[in-house]
């Protein structure tokens, strides 16, 4: 079992002795192969900017990068198992934000990788499409009732 240490747990009942097997998580160490294989990739640099400083749902990610929903939800699983994100869901809408990562060289690389995405004039192209898409007056049926961006609804 990967990730889980056993551990036998003797208990006596009725002059018998039996053993109990319990999974106890293991606190998961930082894996920094992974977080930069994570930003290594062009589709999930893409994802990282338009989160910015905000949560966003999935179908929002799926109508600005005009990719499908399993490949959206494949790259944001590699930056969830990466730490580089953290899920949260509101109904059937999945909600993703950014969550530094526990290691400080880590979070430095991470606000460093931001804030050259925002300089970068495609990524503002995408960041100024999601404020397009979140501000229609007939959106799209796949983000009908998808709950907006706080940040993008309070700058409009």
């Amino acid at each position: 079992m990967r990730g889980y240490v056993r551990a036998n747990i003797y208990v006596k009942t009725n002059m018998c002795v039996r053993a109990k097997l319990f999974s106890m998580r293991k606190t998961p160490k930082f894996d920094m192969e992974r977080f930069f294989v994570a930003l290594s990739d062009r589709t999930r640099l893409r994802i990282l900017n338009l989160i910015g400083n905000d949560e966003v749902c999935v179908c929002f990610f799926v109508e600005v990068l005009e990719e499908s929903q399993p490949k959206i939800s494949r790259h944001l699983a590699y930056l969830r198992r990466a730490g580089i994100v953290a899920p949260r869901r509101e109904g059937k809408w999945m909600h993703y934000r950014i969550f530094p990562p526990p290691d400080p060289h880590a979070e430095r690389i991470l606000k460093e990788v931001m804030a050259w995405l925002r300089d970068n004039k495609e990524m503002q192209r995408d960041r100024s499409r999601l404020v397009k898409v979140c501000c229609m007056p007939s959106p799209p049926a796949q983000i009908l009732g998808a709950p907006k961006p706080a940040n993008i609804t309070a700058a409009v």
